[in-house]
This record gives C-alpha cells, sequence and structure tokens, in this order.
C-alpha cells in the first residue's frame, strides 16, 4: 500500500495522508458497490486493501452512495475532481498489477457508470 500512496501523491500532487485516505474512500466505495465475490477475490490479490477501508472509515453503509458520494467526500479532503481521476486512474492500474484486468473489469463492469472515470 506504501507504493500506491506514494504514486498517488506524486501523481495527483497530495500529501501522503491524504493520498492514503483517498485510498480508503474508493476502496470502501468498491466495497460497497461492487459485487461482493467479485470485490473479495480483487481485495484478496490487492495487498492491504482491506485493511485501508477499515483504517479509512470508509466501511459498507458509511455515508451516501453512488459515485457522486465518492465524489464528495473526496471533495471533502481538499481534492480537485482532476485530482480524483488521476487518484482512480491509479488505483485501478496497481489493482490490475496486483490482481489483472479481468478480475478488475469485472469489479468496474458490475458498477454502473465507474468505467467513465478510468
Amino acid at each position: 500500500m506504501d507504493e500506491l500512496i506514494a504514486r498517488i501523491s506524486a501523481a495527483a500532487g497530495l500529501e501522503p495522508e491524504v493520498a492514503k485516505q483517498a485510498i480508503g474512500l474508493i476502496l470502501g466505495y468498491l466495497r460497497k458497490e461492487g459485487p461482493q465475490a467479485d470485490v473479495d477475490e480483487l481485495f484478496a490479490a490487492f495487498p492491504g486493501a482491506a485493511e485501508a477501508v477499515v483504517l479509512n472509515g470508509s466501511a459498507p453503509g458509511d455515508g451516501p452512495g453512488g459515485l457522486m458520494g465518492l465524489a464528495g467526500r473526496l471533495s471533502n479532503l481538499g481534492i480537485g475532481m482532476g485530482q480524483m481521476q488521476t487518484i482512480g486512474r491509479q488505483v485501478f492500474a496497481f489493482a490490475r498489477e496486483a490482481a489483472g484486468d479481468e478480475r478488475v473489469g469485472q469489479v468496474v463492469a458490475a458498477i454502473p457508470g465507474l468505467s467513465q472515470f478510468l
């Protein structure tokens, strides 16, 4: 997870703690909105994913759902729309490296509207 935090910090120009919180929010969104079995498989192959969700308070049922809810929570961290896209791309690139295109693709395809942001 430290590698992903560093990548996001550099790519989006964020402090590491903000990058860590953003990762937790995105992973929490996947946990809440994605198909349970596919997300479980993705998290099993993505080192630190499950722990990041818990550590960042983004457990299922936490706050409003959908992409707009996620965008609002990221915005509350001071993250702009361009940075959100950069962070999303970095998280999913890292997930693909860890879990493979097919596994990540299953999760993305199952969440309406998510693919247009990646």
